[in-house]
């Protein structure tokens, strides 16, 4: 940020009556503001804020997961509270834990299907297809090469049913 952007804020600070309270820094280097409710100079209330500085000053360095699940909930008033630091540390522990107890599981399960693999399937056959179930020469060994086309011999009105009824009567 330019000087001239600095010195706005803080005289915009100066006039708003904007308190900015930090409530706490998370181990990435963020640090989260509380600004309470207040009246402005027009005599407006303008609400509670909940803000994060983020340690990377510029937004295209700003990563998914930059900011830790619990100060997360707290800046979307999900929670009242904002986090304490041995809450961060118990639920960074338990999803280190839940990580390896998944691990540890999908290891055990691909061994449990490779076993019941080997011992109850027979091996795969090798199938060849040819032709799809709806072509003529389905099924046969090979495919004629004389054409069935009747197209060339056509004659419109030809064809009778099977009952000899003829429907154009």
């Amino acid at each position: 940020m330019g000087l001239s952007q600095n010195l706005f804020r803080v005289l915009w600070r100066a006039l708003s009556k904007e308190v900015k309270e930090q409530v706490g820094t998370d181990r990435f280097g963020n640090k989260y503001y509380y600004i309470p409710e207040y009246k402005n100079w027009r005599g407006q209330t303008i609400r509670e804020k909940r803000i994060v500085e983020s340690a990377n000053k510029r937004e295209i360095d700003y990563e998914v997961g930059d900011i830790p699940t619990e100060w997360e909930a707290w800046i979307r008033k999900t929670r009242k509270t904002p986090p304490t630091m041995e809450e961060i540390m118990k639920n960074e522990k338990y999803k280190e834990e839940i990580k390896m107890k998944t691990k540890d599981f999908y290891e055990k399960e691909k061994l449990l299907r490779e076993e019941s693999n080997k011992e109850h399937l027979a091996p795969p056959v090798q199938t060849q297809i040819k032709g799809h179930a709806s072509a003529p020469d389905f099924g046969k060994e090979e495919s004629s090469v004389a054409p069935t086309s009747t197209g060339k011999t056509f004659q419109p009105g030809s064809w009778m049913p099977q009952d000899g009824k003829s429907h154009n009567q």
